[in-house]
């Protein structure tokens, strides 16, 4: 530790642009992608999001921690569905300025604490602005957060950062998803419907949403079979969020094929609008910082309407506006862009028994401008089983 102060810390980024300050949450050493999130609130959603699995995230919002960390906002469940099994998935974290002081009624604990607690190591004190630059202009990338025991030389530091794997060609929903499976009940009264959840990394309010609409939930491990989902006789069939390069994920893009050849419904948001587009014929590629937050703006072309959309992901299908192409399934259109840079938001067959989004409709702790997708694939149920 020859020259590092006992609180040092230190971020590397595999550039060897290295950003100096000092400990924040749990000490050591971790390696991950660096990206950012443009989110104001919600830090405690972002960081037990799985689809962050495998990432360092840099919170751009300057102070974060004010509302210190409670038991019931967590993104995540455990792999029997349990909230107890729920955990922090970011590799690291990366903050300006952490709240000295935990100001809610709700709070049962400091964030700083619950870094601590699950072996999170952060990073405090550093310009985020000058970091943000810095990956706007070069890209997401490798990088480490290093402390204590783990601090060296800046060269054996970035030595470890470039020996870690990349997250083009990472293949990790299974790290994330359930391993036997579970069931979210309807919220009061019968079941409408049942939906066959493939978990690619689920989110803990996507169930809720459905269940809120009189939907049992069947939430599948991530290798889950089209045998499995039609013992269940399910009415649809969701893909979930989740981390990693969608071009990995073959066996999900050969399910939701098999799953639209026997005319079920099927519904995706984020990974799974990558999986649905690639079993649609489209291509997927790395973007260069991604979209992270929950300020994004998508059209949706057939309707003109904006939304304000959560999200997180840095892959994107490949595709334009409107752009109408064929598929073993019928007819397919781009549905949906983002207003900021073109990316491709969502894809849909043109005879509306499948379709995705790139965002999250059930993003919480907001916004909300999107959970109206959730009624329309309840719709798409009702009008298959009449």
């Amino acid at each position: 530790m020859s020259g590092y102060d006992t609180d040092s810390a230190v971020l590397v980024l595999e550039d060897g642009r290295i950003f100096r300050g000092t400990t924040f949450g749990a000490v050591g050493q971790t390696l991950g992608e660096a990206v950012f999130s443009t989110g104001m609130t919600g830090y405690q959603e972002t960081l037990t999001d799985p689809s962050y699995h495998r990432q360092i995230v840099v919170a751009t919002a300057p102070q974060i921690g004010n509302t210190g960390w409670n038991d019931e906002d967590d993104e995540s469940v455990g792999p029997t569905g349990s909230s107890a099994e729920s955990k922090i998935w970011v590799a690291g974290y990366v903050v300006r300025d952490p709240a000295r002081r935990t100001s809610s009624w709700r709070a049962t604990g400091s964030l700083q604490d619950e870094l601590v607690k699950q072996g999170v190591v952060g990073i405090a004190g550093i310009d985020t602005r000058a970091l943000v630059r810095h990956l706007r202009t070069r890209g997401s990338m490798r990088a480490g957060v290093f402390s204590g025991d783990a601090l060296a030389e800046p060269e054996v530091l970035l030595d470890r950062v470039k020996s870690q794997p990349s997250m083009l060609g990472a293949d990790l929903a299974g790290e994330v998803s359930t391993t036997s499976g579970y069931v979210v009940e309807p919220t009061g009264g019968e079941a409408r419907f049942t939906v066959a959840a493939i978990d690619l990394g689920i989110k803990t309010n996507t169930p809720r949403m459905f269940a809120e609409r009189g939907i049992r939930v069947h939430v599948l491990p991530s290798d889950a079979t089209l045998e499995q989902i039609l013992d269940l006789k399910a009415d649809g069939v969701f893909l979930s969020n989740g981390p990693g390069d969608p071009a990995t994920a073959d066996g999900a893009v050969h399910l939701t094929k098999e799953v639209i050849g026997q005319g079920l419904p099927l519904f995706g948001i984020c990974f799974g609008n990558q999986i649905l587009g690639r079993a649609l014929g489209l291509g997927t590629y790395k973007m260069k910082f991604g979209h992270r937050g929950i300020n994004v703006p998508v059209i949706e072309h057939e309707t003109g309407r904006i939304a304000i959309t959560a999200q997180n992901h840095g892959f994107a299908l490949e595709g334009e506006a409107g752009q109408e192409f064929d598929t073993p399934f019928g007819r397919a259109v781009i549905s949906h862009t983002c207003a900021n840079d073109g990316a491709v938001e969502g894809v849909r067959l043109l005879d509306g028994s499948a379709f995705s989004v790139q965002y999250h409709p059930e993003a919480a702790a907001g916004p909300h401008d999107a959970a109206y997708l959730f009624d329309r694939f309840t719709s798409l149920l009702e009008g298959v089983k009449k």
